[in-house]
């Protein structure tokens, strides 16, 4: 089946009633509150917040600053670990770059603050236990960590809480250090996925005992020096070493328009703190296939029954007087955007927004939202004529372009697709059927307490805009690879690599390029039920959502850029664990251009059905070619380029497999210069696993041009005649005994200059 149908339609799929749960239970309104709405209040109750209190008291003044495998969707996604590595007042954690192990970061909620009549809280949704998140992204199937949860609840432990080591070294990791540790060195200590329990065992004997008795003194320096590793957080080098921007980046140029870079704003007025000025200053009307067309057209008809039998009225009208009527209920904003939607009036849902205000708000909170939040979110998205003047182009395929836009029209945009006003956005049928949707009605529907969770933090970002107006600008760039490198040929060495199994990509990848593991079209369920790691980054991270309006679906060598999308949101959990937890004020500094010095790449990965078809070499070549165009920089200076930050690309729902796709993106970073921060959320195998692969090949000097050719070896050797669903010997296995035999070396020594190992016949 053709890919790009399967996931266009993928993203359009509504939740069957069937598969929503309906069984939601009242809030306990004495548990655990978190903040969402500020305003005056009557409670005299103690709430819990994580220490935004100053965001609440300052935002009246000056601005607050601040992983795709979805069940409706099937977007792909890397999973989040539950436990953040953001410090209770909004700062960037940083990780330690000495050696040696790290405790593992945990967010803490401070009750009681010193002011609660100041804020407004919102109750957290009942059972808010964090459950294990169960996606390929998150934990490989291979991981230990999934094994470790079910030795974790059986008997199996020992008195002092340490799990068995004896029991859990396989025979094959014995037979396997001896016979080949000649050859691989330490590299051979690649433990079998089950063993990674060992690191919990520090105080066993046995095994000492028993490697002592059957192994050489070579391996047991081996053995105890890959025990060493095991209860490190993080490998490789520390990641403060690494480049971030703003310290790495180059002077910006002045912003300025040019014919691949369209700015809605006066650049000449722009200035550190203020709120940027709208270009042109009267509203330029567009209604055409290059453009977004917008809600305040004067083409944006709506048909009317009159007298004489028919005839159109202006749908902006019907808008302004559908939402300046007021709201009381959840029922008045139902009927107020079915008004101009009447077309989906027996289908759409609003059974979320009516739990949001039922069952899970408190008296208070919802009187605060309809008092103050919807009202401002209304006249926010009817400035659309006097802010977003100036028409927005539409970033098509084939095409390089970047938008800059403010903040402020952003907020205004995402203000109407909250209230779905954008025309010709609700069918699959019209022009815009290459394209995401952008109006939030599928928000709106069905029961899942990700719904709840979802319209909790839009809301809270909406709090946020429309009681300060934000002062910044983001850029959206749409980029087209049509020269990849030579890969074959290719005499890159690998760059440097950090790898961890803790912390998160926008907490510890502050300042690096990071990766949105993407669907292709970018924000895959966010405005459905998907809750995964894209989505939950585009809702936390609210202006990545408005790159839905005019960025068609990525093609095979395009990427999605965003610079400067502020965080507004903190967040724990995934997926139906995912919780809102409280208003972030992000503390990242901005550019020259007053942008967030946040960049992120959207990179879609491919669907696999079968886990061997992502080996062909036609698969790889593409994901190659993908991660590439994410990462390179056309004329940049090496120096210049900060790390990527990135995780189980594709290893989700898209079934890809999580040492393949490691080596992916090491040989692209290489390729486009840069290093690599890579997080495995909490797969500490998959961590020393990929680790120890990058020490081999770079103690061995493997360049990009051998490293591809022995993925394509590894194709036609090993994967093309397997009559089993996965191949008896595994990729790494593979490498090493490839790179590390004597004839293979000798081979290689004789046709360095072109970086191809020896191949037969049919490896191509």
């Amino acid at each position: 089946m053709d890919e790009a149908m399967e996931s266009q339609r993928s993203v359009t799929a509504d939740v069957k009633p069937e598969d929503v749960k309906t069984d939601v239970p009242k809030t306990n309104l004495t548990d655990e509150k978190d903040e969402l709405f500020c305003g005056p209040t009557t409670h005299d109750k103690d709430y819990v917040i994580t220490g935004d209190t100053q965001d609440d008291v300052t935002s009246a003044n000056s601005m607050g600053g601040g992983s795709v495998g979805s069940e409706d969707s099937g977007l792909a996604g890397s999973e989040r670990n539950t436990a953040q590595t953001q410090s209770s007042n909004g700062q960037k954690s940083k990780r330690p770059s000495s050696p040696g192990p790290h405790p593992v970061k945990a967010t803490c909620v401070a009750a009681h603050p010193p002011n609660p009549k100041l804020t407004l809280c919102l109750s957290n949704s009942p059972g808010k236990g964090v459950s294990t998140p169960s996606d390929v992204e998150m934990l490989s199937p291979d991981s230990p960590v999934c094994k470790t949860l079910l030795i974790n609840n059986s008997a199996d432990r020992g008195r002092d809480g340490s799990t068995c080591a004896k029991a859990q070294v396989k025979e094959q990791f014995v037979k396997d250090s001896a016979s080949t540790s000649s050859a691989k060195g330490v590299h051979q200590v690649a433990i079998g996925t089950e063993d990674a329990d060992i690191a919990e065992c520090s105080g066993s004997s046995d095994m000492s005992q028993d490697l002592i008795g059957s192994q050489s003194g070579a391996t047991f320096e081996s053995v105890s020096l890959a025990l060493h590793t095991m209860d490190r957080g993080w490998l490789g080098t520390p990641i403060d070493e690494l480049n971030r921007m703003p310290q790495c980046a180059p002077p910006l140029s002045h912003l300025k328009v040019a014919p691949n870079h369209t700015v809605t704003v006066r650049t000449d007025l722009l200035r550190e703190g203020d709120v940027p000025v709208p270009y042109p200053t009267k509203f330029k009307d567009a209604w055409d296939d290059v453009s977004v067309k917008m809600p305040c057209s004067e083409k944006n008809l709506f048909p009317m029954e009159t007298e004489d039998g028919g005839g159109v009225q202006s749908r902006w009208e019907l808008i302004h007087t559908a939402l300046q009527g007021g709201f009381k209920s959840s029922l008045d904003v139902r009927d107020a955007i079915l008004r101009y939607n009447t077309a989906h009036a027996k289908r759409w849902d609003f059974t979320a927004l009516n739990l949001l205000c039922t069952e899970y708000l408190e008296h208070s909170e919802v009187q605060h939202l309809f008092e103050t939040i919807l009202p401002t979110m209304v006249n926010l998205a009817l400035s659309a004529p006097s802010l977003c003047t100036m028409p927005i182009p539409l970033l098509k395929s084939r095409v390089n372009h970047s938008l800059t836009l403010s903040q402020e029209q952003i907020a205004c945009l995402l203000a109407n697709a909250f209230f779905c006003t954008f025309p010709r956005r609700n069918s699959r049928k019209s022009e815009y059927c290459n394209y995401p949707e952008i109006n939030f009605y599928r928000l709106f529907e069905g029961s899942s307490p990700r719904k709840i969770e979802k319209l909790k933090t839009l809301l809270c970002y909406f709090r946020r805009v429309t009681q300060t107006r934000p002062k910044g600008l983001v850029t959206f760039t749409r980029q087209v690879l049509n020269d990849p490198p030579n890969w074959e040929s290719s005499q890159t060495q690998l760059t440097r690599l950090h790898i961890t199994c803790e912390g998160t990509i926008e907490d510890d990848g502050y300042g690096m390029l990071q990766v949105d593991f993407a669907n292709r079209f970018v924000g895959g369920g966010v405005t459905g039920h998907g809750l995964v790691q894209e989505e939950i980054r585009f809702i936390i991270n609210p202006e990545l959502i408005v790159s839905r309006l005019f960025t068609e679906a990525l093609e095979y060598n395009e990427c999605l850029i965003i610079t400067g999308a502020e965080q507004y949101s903190k967040y724990s959990g995934y997926a139906e664990s995912y919780k809102w937890k409280d208003s972030h004020k992000d503390e990242t500094p901005r550019d020259d251009w007053q942008r967030r010095c946040v960049e992120i790449v959207a990179i879609d990965a491919l669907k696999y059905r079968h886990f061997l078809e992502q080996f062909l070499p036609e698969k790889m070549s593409r994901e190659l070619k993908k991660a590439y165009c994410g990462f390179f920089r056309n004329n940049a200076n090496r120096k210049h380029l900060s790390a990527v930050a990135t995780g189980n690309w594709g290893c989700g729902a898209f079934g890809g497999d999580t040492r393949l796709k490691a080596l992916i993106q090491l040989m692209a970073a290489a390729e486009a210069g840069r290093d690599v921060a890579y997080f495995t959320f909490g797969d500490a195998q998959l961590m020393r696993d990929v680790h120890e692969m990058h020490t081999f090949l770079t103690e061995r000097q493997v360049t990009v041009g051998r490293l591809y050719s022995l993925l394509n070896q590894y194709s036609s050797l090993v994967c093309r005649n397997c009559r089993t669903t996965r191949p008896d010997v595994s990729l790494y296995s593979f490498i090493y005994e490839n790179v590390s035999s004597p004839a293979t070396a000798i081979a290689s020594d004789s046709t360095r200059d072109s970086g191809i190992s020896p191949v037969t016949s049919d490896c191509h």
